[in-house]
């Protein structure tokens, strides 16, 4: 008997070592092969050509290159903007190509939220009410979505702003208000099309330093189009394009 519990006292004691496991995030954007050709005039323009991409859960990647690189393409092609020529593209095990548009439209207010460099808030409305407009597509009552802008502008750090009209905005203030608009949904995914485009570099530092936040502390997926090395550093991986392809990718340490 005694044998037995100091047996047991020694395996207490001296619990064995046990090898951490590293779950892999899922893949929130995957594609296979993607092709994206236009046609201009009787000219066929290859903006991607059969690339491959994985995009982990809360991850945020930078797409660089040069203008024509197909960058904005395939972020388009990501939010169901446009519909690829050849392979296949999977967002959150969906295919948005296949999508008939009524239920794309509502797959994509309810999953992207998207940023534009010249923000496209519309001038006659005031903040709030550019941020409230992607829950119109919802059935949220007049009260919730209310309360779910400003609470959108609150994060973005733009509450006392609420009633001002875009013209009465500084640049950097617009963008806010765009991301605002971008989130009030709760997307998964956060796609941003050269955000600091526009921007002096204060508003930039501001800009991409919400991005940054949005994805470490609420676990977005940011997938942003840049050209600059400076924005592409406040992400956490990059990938240059150039003519279609992809040429290079990097791990970063995100900074601004």
């Amino acid at each position: 008997m005694q044998a037995k519990v100091s047996e047991r006292t020694d395996r207490v004691s001296n619990p064995p070592v046990a090898t951490p496991v590293t779950t892999p995030a899922p893949t929130i954007v995957r594609a296979e092969k993607l092709t994206k050709e236009f046609e201009r005039g009787q000219v066929k323009v290859l903006a991607l050509d059969c690339v491959d991409l994985v995009v982990p859960r809360g991850d945020f990647l930078a797409l660089m290159g040069p203008s024509g690189s197909g960058k904005s393409t395939l972020l388009h092609l990501i939010a169901g903007l446009d519909a690829p020529t050849q392979g296949r593209l999977l967002v959150l095990d969906e295919e948005p190509a296949a999508m008939d548009e009524r239920t794309l439209a509502r797959w994509r207010n309810h999953h992207i939220g998207f940023v534009f460099q010249s923000f496209n808030l519309i001038p006659v409305l005031t903040a709030q009410e550019n941020v409230e407009l992607p829950l119109k597509l919802t059935r949220l009552s007049s009260a919730d979505r209310h309360e779910r802008s400003r609470t959108a502008l609150r994060l973005v750090g733009l509450d006392d702003r609420a009633e001002h009209f875009p013209r009465q905005l500084s640049g950097g203030q617009e963008q806010r208000v765009a991301i605002a608009r971008a989130i009030v949904t709760d997307p998964d995914i956060i796609l941003a099309d050269e955000p600091t485009g526009n921007l002096d570099a204060a508003s930039a530092r501001e800009v991409l330093t919400l991005l940054q936040k949005l994805n470490r502390d609420f676990g977005k997926t940011v997938v942003m189009v840049t050209h600059d090395p400076h924005s592409a550093a406040a992400s956490s991986h990059l990938i240059h394009l150039e003519k279609g392809k992809f040429v290079e990718a990097d791990s970063l340490t995100a900074a601004v």
